[in-house]
């Protein structure tokens, strides 16, 4: 499959999430491409309606594209938590409500884990997953995934990142994703995974 690269000096970010905006502006710093987000632009948030993380990164980076005339990338993202069948999974976000309240969302999470006595490490398998979308304003599009494995902790812990990063430990680590440095993170998260496939076969290497 031969990819298209990308020749614009601008992305425009499909994201109304300030966490996501950033850590994507950080993932592409150095490679001449700098970042707009679709809430600067005033950009309405589609509805996702997509079964996937990959159908839901498609519907906001094809509307991002139309709108702004621009090339979009969208990221869809979440935890998946296996001894809950995946949940949140694709709504991840949904868990925290209207305010987008993580630290609801993580309750809502450990809640449900009590409820099944998942407490061991295995028994609190989980995996953040993400998809993303760059997408042209003429219709070209190509997605990639990526994801990272590790387990659920409580209490919360770290002031870094954003979302359920506080309760996530990769494999091999100790840390939580909310514990690391951003730049610890970036080198290993579900995003950085996707967004090193993405600048192979898009932004060119390194």
């Amino acid at each position: 499959m031969t990819h298209r690269q990308l020749q614009e000096t601008t992305l425009v970010v499909a994201s109304h999430n300030p966490g996501k905006v950033r850590e994507i502006a950080e993932l592409v710093r150095g490679r001449g491409v700098g970042v707009v987000s679709a809430g600067e632009l005033g950009l309405d948030e589609p509805e996702e309606t997509g079964a996937t993380f990959a159908e839901n990164a498609l519907l906001k980076a094809r509307a991002a594209a139309d709108a702004s005339g621009k090339v979009a990338l969208a990221d869809d993202s979440g935890l998946a938590v296996e001894a809950l069948g995946g949940a949140p999974g694709i709504y991840s976000a949904r868990w925290a409500g209207p305010q987008k309240d993580f630290s609801q969302a993580m309750q809502r999470v450990e809640h449900e884990l009590s409820e099944i006595g998942a407490v061991s490490a295995d028994a609190r398998a989980a995996r953040f997953v993400c998809a993303l979308c760059i997408a042209w304003p003429d219709g070209h599009h190509e997605i990639f995934e990526g994801e990272v494995r590790g387990h659920l902790v409580w209490p919360p812990r770290g002031e870094h990142g954003f979302g359920y990063d506080p309760v996530f430990v990769a494999t091999g680590r100790q840390l939580t994703f909310g514990e690391m440095a951003p730049e610890e993170k970036h080198e290993m998260s579900h995003r950085a995974d996707a967004f090193a496939k993405l600048t192979e076969d898009c932004l060119g290497h390194d």
